[in-house]
């Protein structure tokens, strides 16, 4: 019923940026949160940042700083601009969204992941 399509991975150097897009498309009455979450090989999928449809937005202590995420509702879609990237910060990055569908409920979705490679 409804689709995230993220854009934006790829291979980058330490200290470089990135700017992950996430468009979610579909049977949507509203999108109350939308956000990245990230899972590097051999451990636990963990949040990097969310944005509320209201502006408040939450950081992993991780990023606080050198990431910053944004968001267009009138186009449904949830952005994450990566500075100053870190080979720790190399991961498949997730988007999420807390959709309400037109039925009127509402549903937790998860993009198919992006990869995000930081290497010399």
């Amino acid at each position: 019923q409804v689709q995230l399509v993220e854009s934006g991975g790829g291979l980058v150097q330490p200290g470089g940026s990135l700017r992950l897009s996430c468009a979610a498309s579909g049977s949507i009455f509203s999108i109350y949160a939308m956000g990245w979450y990230r899972q590097a090989p051999g451990k636990q999928r963990e949040l990097v940042a969310t944005a509320t449809s209201g502006g408040t937005t939450n950081y992993a202590d991780s990023v606080k700083g050198r990431f910053t995420i944004s968001r267009d509702n009138a186009k449904n879609t949830v952005y994450l601009q990566m500075n100053s990237l870190k080979p720790e910060d190399a991961a498949v990055y997730y988007c999420n969204a807390l959709v309400t569908l037109t039925s009127r409920s509402t549903t937790d979705y998860w993009g198919q992941g992006t990869q995000v490679t930081v290497s010399s």
